[in-house]
């Protein structure tokens, strides 16, 4: 039986959860598409009757139970479904993709555990990397809010020219280790509940483009006295404001 806002079991932190964009209270079953029919039947060789988890990325969360197995389109009935509302806080980041592929996959997957609501690859003057493979980056998006249970799936935007993004998104939050005043995102990611923050490349913004961020009216931050890597940064981005956010809600 299905019942929308009730308590999904304590069992579900160990349940193995699969993505259907369409899910809702209403469903009485879904089939899964069939990569993650693939992924159900022959990577986790799970088998009819099991139980599952099933994400829809805007905040709904069921458990079901495989009642037909096929590599091409497994069938789930659903069992229990709880519709959970947008976090209080958004982390949008955005930030250059660093030349190893593997160092900025690995932001994307801890960025996505720790609860980052928005990423943009944004293209700068000292970018090593000038090219992203937006499909592979995206499906590992999708396996890290499998893999932590996230409710909400982070999108990932196109890579983005630094002036474009910071004509459209004012008021943002610049980390780069220039000399000037700034202030510590620690102190003050707890007053601005929606943070937008750049991270630049290994060779760091230009001091043209940290001069049109603040004619753009950014807010020039430092995350520590520490020189970080470009993923690192970002990271402590997330995690800062991620946990500010919960000490202030509680």
């Amino acid at each position: 039986m299905i019942t929308p806002q009730s308590p999904i079991l304590d069992y579900l932190f160990n349940m193995d959860f699969f993505f259907h964009s369409e899910l809702t209270a209403q469903d009485p079953e879904i089939r899964l598409s069939p990569s993650e029919s693939q992924h159900l039947s022959r990577v986790l060789r799970k088998q009819v009757g099991d139980t599952i988890g099933i994400l829809n990325g805007v905040g709904g969360r069921a458990s079901g139970s495989i009642s037909y197995l096929d590599p091409k389109g497994s069938i789930v009935t659903l069992l229990e479904f709880e519709q959970f509302s947008p976090p209080a806080y958004t982390i949008h980041i955005a930030i250059a993709p660093t030349k190893s592929n593997d160092r900025f996959e690995w932001f994307l997957e801890k960025a996505t555990e720790i609860g980052v609501s928005t990423i943009t690859p944004i293209l700068c003057q000292n970018s090593e990397r000038r090219k992203i493979k937006w499909e592979r980056l995206d499906k590992i998006i999708l396996s890290a809010t499998k893999q932590s249970h996230q409710v909400y799936r982070p999108v990932l935007n196109p890579l983005t020219p630094f002036n474009e993004f910071i004509n459209e998104h004012p008021k943002s939050l610049i980390a780069h280790c220039r000399e000037g005043k700034k202030i510590n995102l620690l102190n003050h990611s707890n007053s601005i509940p929606h943070s937008t923050i750049l991270i630049g490349p290994e060779g760091d913004f230009t001091k043209e483009e940290i001069e049109m961020a603040l004619v753009n009216q950014a807010q020039t931050i430092s995350l520590g006295q520490q020189r970080f890597r470009t993923e690192t940064a970002g990271i402590i981005a997330c995690h800062t404001v991620a946990v500010n956010a919960t000490l202030v809600k509680n």
